[in-house]
């Protein structure tokens, strides 16, 4: 009970115990020593309370049953007195009022008033009040805090009673003056409710479990101010705020929420109203950065240190956002204010119209709770004490301010939750009246506090949540400027926290003037967003708001803005040219009405033209010699199936189907053997006529017609067993290649089984080796017109063309794999065509004298190869 019975040694000294920051050593040293003697002193006088220095007296205040105290900063500024050491330091003396907190202090005397008499409430207890004046100032704040805890008399023999004269204290209005007043009292629990204190840091019930608030914590704002800034897409803010509890704890729930959201700060400050340093370095920070938003959770004195400085240097174009303790101060509106805050947007305290407080503040305040409105003037001692009044005196007449006030309203729901506190603790009934007898506690009064619930006469229900709190409901404003110059703070929107998640947060964009009295919304980012079609690519060193746009890599899309990655498209499909898409891969296959395929199906088309043209030419010679020579069946069915040979090139041509992927294969692989064949059945022909023509040689009945009719037969039925099994057990069929390009599908044939396309490349490679090597053989006989010499030409060609195919078919891509295998049909049925056919032709049509039987059969020089 140090400080009960101790009160004020003297107002400096004070002031070193409870202002940290103090840095008067000097002073402390005083106050320990002075604190040591007084302790020697009690214990001599039996623990007598004395007067050290001047008390502080209220500035406002009436005497009653029971006392509520107030902490108001009717006055902003300070005069300090000289401490010279020599004689007692006088008490400090305030000026420039502070109208905002005067009509605070109306609204307490007017509540207190209107409750004394209403006839429910309280019914035979009459209220007082103390309200001091803390003149913004932590000094002021201090001594106040003392004399409202104990008042200004001594109980009777001057010694400490060990109760304090008041069962309540309204105040403060900022949150750091708070925190002192609340750890100040705390020991004595003695309830404080603050109307406009909203540090979060007071929500601590260990700390602080004597405080309440008829306002809500900043943790609701903070997150509040987060989520405008992401409303509006605003990714790249600044953030200035007070060096106090106010700033320093809102700041942080704001900086974690917008983490949270997204948002990147590209710098966070703070400066306090005294140090004119630091704020010239927060606006050289502003001038040179390049977020176009600033969230500034300041008190109202420093946005105004603030807009000054912003003002000198002509920074403007900024989009505020601003909290409660500002965004709605009619000191902050100046001549020069609009171009620097015009079009800021802020929370706010919801205005309420109180029934009959404007007529109160016109007249009956000055009537009968103003000291000084019946003084004598002729007194001397009465204009003395009356000259501290007389600045207050001169805003008797003016009242435009009231309707625009918007924390009266916490001060009247705390009168009044501290009536119904008392109204329960005292058992009061409405007929009985209340037990006046009863002594109550201070903690008590906590105690009865946390379970208030009521509704004041203009509709809100007043109750604390269990960190002592209100919820929170703000107004969103915005600084718009009327027609004739006047600057208004326009509601567009609100937050209330009562509501469900999805209906807390409403704005109406379309209301909304923006910074600099501009239409058009500002952006600021770090980086543009990053259309579809490509990624973020954070920059090194830099937030993760700032990053550079990559196109997405072939394959790949983004088809939202901002992606972080590309997705990789699926086999089939592939990226559009913008990134953004996936489309179905282009299909590739070697079609009629490309080039190549056009000009292979010319080819097809020559080679059968000429074959059929040849055909012609041998079946209107077909009784001369050059043609009935090797048997002319053989030369027909050869002709035949070289038009079948080119023909089924054709097949090779076109989409891909399930029976063309089985035609072509099976096609071409039947038709050269029967080409083939044909061929090993006229050289065979050939060694056995030359054999025939040896004395006693009977071989040419054991391959007469019938025999080589039958060789043909047989070679082609082993082929053709052998694609049916292959079609069978695995047969080809079509698909879509999307290995060989990344871009493109190929359509394609599949072999289905490999094994069986070589068998039917294998087994034509073996008939075309016995031809070749049975040719070879007969390559001395008489050579008037060999035929086994063009044979062995044409089987040359022929095994070129396919040696040659093998590799150029597994290396070439897609339709060119295609276009190889034809390129080799033709290449080999034009062979077999040029070096069989040609010679015969040229005779017929060039040489026909040599087409008789005796040139044929006539015998000439040898000739080796």
């Amino acid at each position: 009970m140090i400080i009960m019975c101790i009160k004020v040694y003297k107002l400096y000294q004070v002031t070193c115990i409870w202002q940290p920051e103090c840095s008067s050593i000097f002073g402390m040293l005083i106050f320990l020593t002075l604190l040591h003697f007084h302790h020697l002193h009690s214990k001599a006088d039996d623990s007598v309370c004395r007067m050290m220095g001047e008390s502080k007296y209220p500035l406002l205040s009436k005497e009653g049953d029971i006392t509520i105290g107030a902490l108001i900063s009717i006055h902003s500024k300070e005069t300090f007195s000289l401490f010279e050491f020599t004689q007692k330091p006088q008490l400090l003396s305030c000026s420039s009022v502070n109208i905002q907190d005067l009509r605070l202090a109306q609204i307490m005397t007017f509540a207190i008033e209107e409750i004394n008499r209403n006839e429910t409430l309280l019914p035979n207890v009459s209220i007082g009040y103390r309200i001091y004046d803390t003149c913004a100032s932590r000094l002021s704040s201090m001594s106040a805090t003392m004399a409202v805890m104990n008042g200004q008399e001594f109980a009777e023999g001057d010694r400490c009673n060990g109760q304090t004269p008041i069962h309540a204290i309204i105040g403060e209005s900022e949150s750091s003056a708070t925190v002192i007043l609340s750890r100040t009292t705390g020991p004595f629990e003695i309830p404080v409710i603050s109307h406009s204190a909203t540090c979060e840091c007071l929500s601590n019930r260990k700390e602080y479990p004597s405080f309440f608030r008829t306002i809500a914590s900043d943790y609701h704002q903070s997150r509040a101010l987060a989520y405008i800034v992401k409303h509006f897409g605003w990714s790249w803010v600044g953030a200035v705020n007070s060096d106090n509890d106010y700033g320093n704890n809102g700041m942080a729930i704001f900086l974690n929420t917008a983490q949270e959201e997204g948002i990147c700060v590209e710098y966070t400050v703070k400066f306090y109203r005294t140090e004119p340093e630091k704020l010239q370095k927060v606006v050289n920070i502003i001038k040179q950065s390049t977020a176009k938003v600033i969230v500034a959770f300041l008190t109202s004195f420093e946005m105004k240190n603030l807009l000054e400085q912003l003002n000198i240097q002509n920074i403007t174009g900024l989009q505020m956002i601003g909290v409660e303790a500002w965004i709605t101060a009619e000191n902050l509106i100046t001549p020069n204010s609009f171009p620097v805050l015009g079009g800021s947007l802020g929370f706010a305290m919801r205005k309420m119209f109180i029934e009959g407080f404007l007529d109160y503040v016109l007249k009956a305040f000055w009537d009968t709770a103003f000291p000084c409105s019946h003084a004598d003037g002729n007194s001397s001692q009465d204009a003395l004490g009356c000259s501290r009044y007389q600045d207050l005196f001169l805003l008797k007449n003016y009242i435009d301010d009231v309707p625009e006030q918007r924390y009266t309203s916490n001060v009247y729901k705390a009168v009044y939750a501290v009536a119904h506190a008392l109204h329960s603790l005292l058992k009061c009934k409405e007929k009985e009246g209340c037990e006046k007898g009863l002594t109550i506690q201070p903690h008590q009064v906590v105690e009865a506090l946390k379970t208030v619930n009521f509704t004041v006469k203009f509709g809100d229900r007043v109750w604390f949540d269990s960190t002592g709190g209100a919820v929170a409901q703000y107004e969103v404003v915005n600084w718009q400027q009327d027609s004739d110059g006047s600057i208004q703070f326009k509601a567009v929107g609100y937050y209330d926290a009562s509501l469900p998640p999805d209906q807390r947060f409403v704005l109406n964009t379309e209301n909304i003037i923006w910074a600099g009295g501009q239409l058009e919304k500002p952006r600021s980012v770090c980086s543009e967003s990053c259309p579809p079609g490509t990624r973020k690519a954070g920059q090194k060193g830099r937030p993760v708001c700032c990053y550079d746009c990559i196109p997405c890599a072939d394959g790949e899309i983004s088809n939202e803005t901002d992606s972080n990655n590309c997705m990789q498209c699926p086999g089939e499909f592939w990226s559009n040219a913008e990134r953004n898409k996936c489309v179905l891969k282009t299909v590739e296959f070697l079609s009629f009405t490309e080039v190549m395929g056009i000009v292979l199906v010319f080819f097809s088309l020559f080679g059968v033209g000429i074959t059929v043209l040849v055909t012609v030419l041998f079946y209107s010679k077909k009784d001369t010699p050059i043609v009935k020579a090797n048997n002319s069946e053989l030369s027909f069915l050869l002709l035949f199936s070289m038009i079948l040979c080119f023909l089924c090139s054709l097949t090779f041509i076109g989409q891909p189907t399930e029976w063309s992927c089985m035609l072509r294969h099976t096609a071409f692989g039947i038709t050269f053997v029967l080409c083939i064949s044909c061929v090993l059945g006229k050289t065979i022909v050939v060694l056995m006529a030359f054999k025939a023509t040896l004395p006693g040689s009977n071989v040419m009945k054991w391959f007469g017609p019938v025999q080589q009719r039958l060789s043909v037969l047989a070679f082609t039925l082993i082929q053709v067993l052998i694609c049916v099994l292959w079609l069978t057990i695995s047969p080809p069929f079509p698909i879509k290649n999307i290995k060989y390009y990344k871009e493109k599908a190929i359509f394609e044939c599949s072999l289905g089984s490999a094994v069986g396309f070589s068998a039917v490349l294998g087994y034509i490679g073996l008939l075309a080796l016995m031809c070749f090597i049975l040719a070879f053989l007969a390559r001395r006989l008489p050579d008037n017109f060999n035929e086994a010499k063009f044979i062995t030409f044409s089987m040359i060609i022929f095994c070129a063309v396919w040696i040659t195919f093998i590799p150029s078919y597994i290396s070439s891509p897609g339709k060119f794999s295609v276009a190889v295998e034809i390129f080799a049909i033709l290449a080999s049925s034009f062979g077999l065509l040029l070096f069989i056919f040609a010679p015969k032709c040229y005779i017929i049509l060039f040489k026909p004298e040599q087409n008789t039987k005796q040139h044929l059969m006539g015998k000439s020089q040898t000739k080796s190869y």
